[in-house]
């Protein structure tokens, strides 16, 4: 099992849940999990064309899936996969 951490402005549409547990085979899957047990996250995450939306990082450990296999990344037992959304501020 692996787990997706929750960061604290998207909490709202998971139920005020930190973390989800998933055991899906790549970051994808287990993001599709995520949306589909919490619906109302998806449309934070995903453009219309469900893809990841442009300043949404996902992280598996540390490594940003970018950089690795994107959302085909496989996911390896006891990972964590964190959500990093862009915040704006000033």
């Amino acid at each position: 099992m692996s787990y997706i951490q929750i960061p604290t402005p998207l909490r709202k549409f998971t139920q005020n849940q930190a973390s989800f547990e998933t055991n899906a085979q790549t970051v994808g899957q287990s993001l599709h999990e995520l949306v589909t047990q919490y619906p109302d996250l998806g449309k934070h995450l995903h453009d219309a064309a469900q893809k990841l939306k442009p300043f949404i990082r996902v992280y598996l450990g540390e490594e940003d899936i970018q950089y690795l296999q994107a959302e085909a990344t496989p996911v390896p037992e006891n990972a964590v996969i964190s959500i990093i959304p862009a915040i704006a501020g000033g």
